[in-house]
């Protein structure tokens, strides 16, 4: 396979599996704020299932597309564009905080799940499918379970930062909560800034969970 034939094959693999992982974390934080009272996404119109709805233009095409050709097509990430949710209306205020923010990597674990689940289902396809449905699940489960880790880490805006905001106790929440305006500089940082200095400390942080998250789907699956 050539190489444009490998790309046009990678990005025939990973973009289904981006434009229902991704969305569906976004959507999924505003279904669970609107169970705790928030109805900000269902006003702006986020409360769906429709990908264009969540698309980032960076985040969800662009990334995705630049680590494509970076990795010769083995890997791909990105994200969506973030649900509003106004967390001052959640009540119970911390119980909503915390499960609004679990809402997102959560549904990426069940989605890595019934990934999971769907490859005992490939041998009922045409055999010319069996190939190319195998390597769209695994990637699924890939991708998946990487945006639920990922996203826990606790640094705010990170779901896992709303988590640990939520959880500790007023003293050490409220300078957690205070970081969230740096956030992003910090993600950035570590995502491109310390590797082109040869300090990668993103796969040590994600790659462990992974593999054990990994690990227990393939088991409960039976894979």
């Amino acid at each position: 396979m050539g190489d444009l034939d490998q790309l046009l094959y990678s990005i025939s693999v990973w973009a289904p599996v981006i434009l229902i992982a991704v969305p569906l974390h976004e959507a999924a934080h505003g279904f669970a704020a609107l169970k705790f009272g928030d109805d900000t996404a269902k006003r702006f119109g986020r409360l769906s299932m429709n990908p264009l709805r969540h698309v980032d233009l960076f985040g969800t095409l662009i990334m995705p597309a630049m680590l494509l050709l970076a990795s010769g097509g083995r890997f791909v990430f990105g994200w969506a564009k973030p649900v509003p949710v106004d967390f001052s209306r959640l009540r119970p205020f911390r119980a909503g905080m915390v499960l609004t923010a679990l809402a997102g990597p959560g549904t990426n674990v069940l989605l890595a799940f019934l990934s999971a689940l769907l490859i005992h289902a490939v041998g009922l396809l045409p055999p010319g499918m069996h190939d190319w449905a195998l390597d769209v699940l695994f990637s699924s489960i890939q991708l998946n379970l990487v945006l639920a880790v990922f996203n826990m880490l606790p640094l705010p805006p990170l779901d896992g930062g709303r988590v640990a905001v939520g959880l500790l106790p007023t003293a050490l929440a409220l300078p957690l909560a205070r970081l969230e305006r740096f956030g992003i500089p910090i993600l950035l940082g570590l995502l491109f800034l310390l590797p082109m200095a040869g300090i990668d400390i993103l796969p040590w942080l994600i790659e462990p969970p992974v593999r054990l998250l990994g690990s227990a789907i393939i088991h409960l699956t039976g894979l």
